[in-house]
């Protein structure tokens, strides 16, 4: 089947723009449609998460990235409030800047810290510079205003309809299709894969983006990233990256009533300008399958989480990494049958874990607001329990939402058919805590050199298998060179000498895959190496 493209992107979020740069940096020719004409200015994600942002860096994007968000030296600070931004917050929870957690992260030398911090970045912001960075790389061909209809697929390839803004319809045809095209996808649908978990009607909100141009900086009760009104409406004001943005959340009957609320949370007269309000509901849903044949699912259009937590976006990211150098290397001649299948048996496995820590983060928040009473404004012995007891279980709860490290840092493909099955269970999963650790599967935990650079920029962005051989091993490592080579598959070793990795990373051997997560560890090779490269491989 003669193609006009190797892979065809059906939807232009952060997931179809993260998996289009990915594939344009590995040489992979590949199309990205989205029915839009442009980006829109729309309230949505905010955050892009530590691995996010590790993921970015091993593309080139991370400081170019940070340049046009949110400031470094501005405070991630959590706030409760009684009733606004004017009296004094009931809670006051202190996150790091992005300046002051990578002055952090430089000093800590054991492998629990990330090697970036997150970043608050607006999707109004994201998407025009992951689109900026997916128009430059040749193998890319971005088209906005081109709406996906419907597809068929056989053993060759897929046939896909389009339609542009003209209401011209035309075809596509693509060696792989990927649906980045959101919780109602096309592409999910035409698979006929259902979506299954709790649709959540216990809050059905509005959202509203207001334009303030004085407000940042006339807080009264200092900067910060989250402001929660104690109420019975849910009403949050987030920070958008310009500063002169804010996101309103709140359970009120109208559309109207987002503009009064808005005003009667930030309690000072100040002009601003209402840009947007819609009705959104909160979903915490995962699709029974990630992909069929020669399409697959991604971000959105995989799982739908409440935003509580901050995973939603940044679950698709990973999905995006996962599944493009799975579809290169198939590409490319090296990878197995077995590789593209495995896309589901990794990444719906993350979906799980991230719906789940989801939902752990959205019940801590629900949780101390229902400690909220009619009276908790009352200047009363009453109203001053009522207030004293909303803090004391929303100190505890709250965390949940913004210190959600292991789920970040800690998921892993363990159980994978492209990970070597190591004898036991692996480290336990938590959603808060992360442990480092190189059992096969995980990320590769972020350690420094003794030159001040990290392993993973020594790694770099590694089209094929990267083997660390640390400490000061001399072990012989030909016989996988050889296996790897006799599939095609691109593999080095990187020695690293330094006695700080080989603390952390407990092994002398660590076998790296393209998204750099491990995919096996030793002090020797194995008996049998050329199973160790099918299994990778796919083989």
């Amino acid at each position: 089947m003669n193609v006009d493209t190797r892979v065809l992107i059906a939807g232009a979020g952060p997931t179809g723009l993260t998996l289009a740069v990915d594939l344009g940096m590995r040489g992979v020719r590949c199309t990205l449609i989205e029915q839009k004409e442009a980006p829109l200015f729309l309230p949505k994600m905010e955050r892009s998460n530590a691995r996010s942002m590790e993921i970015y860096r091993r593309m080139g994007l991370a400081d170019r990235m940070r340049a046009v968000a949110l400031p470094a030296d501005w405070p991630m600070d959590v706030f409760i409030v009684l009733k606004n931004l004017v009296d004094p917050p009931l809670l006051h929870k202190q996150y790091p800047s992005v300046a002051t957690l990578k002055a952090e992260i430089a000093a800590t030398h054991d492998g629990t810290l990330p090697l970036e911090p997150y970043q608050l970045i607006s999707q109004y912001t994201l998407e025009p510079f992951l689109k900026a960075a997916a128009e430059t790389l040749p193998s890319v061909s971005v088209r906005f205003g081109h709406e996906l209809l419907s597809f068929q697929q056989d053993a060759d390839g897929v046939t896909a309809t389009v339609q542009d803004l003209a209401g011209k319809t035309s075809e596509i045809t693509a060696g792989f299709l990927v649906g980045c095209d959101g919780g109602a996808s096309v592409v999910r649908k035409g698979l006929g894969i259902k979506l299954s978990g709790n649709e959540d009607r216990m809050l059905q909100l509005r959202q509203s983006l207001h334009y303030c141009a004085e407000l940042f900086d006339r807080i009264p009760i200092g900067k910060g990233r989250h402001y929660h009104v104690a109420d019975n409406h849910a009403t949050q004001l987030i920070v958008q990256d310009s500063t002169r943005h804010f996101t309103l959340h709140s359970i009120v009957e109208r559309d109207a009533d987002m503009v009064r609320m808005f005003a009667q949370t930030i309690g000072l007269p100040l002009k601003f300008d209402t840009l947007y309000v819609g009705e959104w509901k909160q979903n915490l849903l995962l699709a029974d399958s990630y992909g069929d044949g020669r399409v697959f699912i991604a971000g959105d259009a995989a799982h739908l989480v409440i935003p509580t937590g901050g995973l939603g976006m940044n679950s698709g990211v990973g999905d995006a990494v996962d599944l493009s150098w799975k579809l290169a290397a198939v590409l490319e001649g090296w990878g197995g049958p077995k590789l593209l299948p495995a896309y589901t048996a990794e990444r719906r496995k993350v979906g799980d874990l991230n719906v789940q820590a989801s939902r752990f983060a959205t019940l801590g928040r629900r949780k101390w607001r229902s400690m909220w009473r009619p009276n908790i404004r009352d200047d009363t012995p009453e109203g001053a329990a009522a207030r004293d007891e909303l803090v004391r279980v929303a100190d505890t709860e709250q965390r949940k939402s913004n210190e959600m490290t292991g789920a970040e840092l800690g998921y892993h493909y363990f159980g994978s058919p492209l990970v070597w099955p190591e004898d036991g269970d692996g480290p336990a999963y938590d959603f808060v805590a992360y442990t480092p650790s190189t059992w096969p599967g995980v990320r590769l935990p972020h350690a420094w050199l003794n030159d001040g650079a990290a392993v993973q920029d020594r790694v770099g962005f590694d089209r094929g298998f990267t083997l660390l051989r640390l400490g000061r091993s001399q072990a012989d490592v030909s016989a996988l060179a050889k296996a790897l080579a006799a599939y095609g598959a691109p593999f080095r070793v990187l020695d690293i000498p330094d006695a700080e990795p080989r603390a952390i990373y407990g092994r002398d051997l660590i076998l790296l895959r393209p998204d750099l997560h491990v995919a096996w560890r030793g002090n020797r090779l194995p008996e049998a190496p050329e199973t160790l490269a099918a299994i990778v491989t796919g083989h």
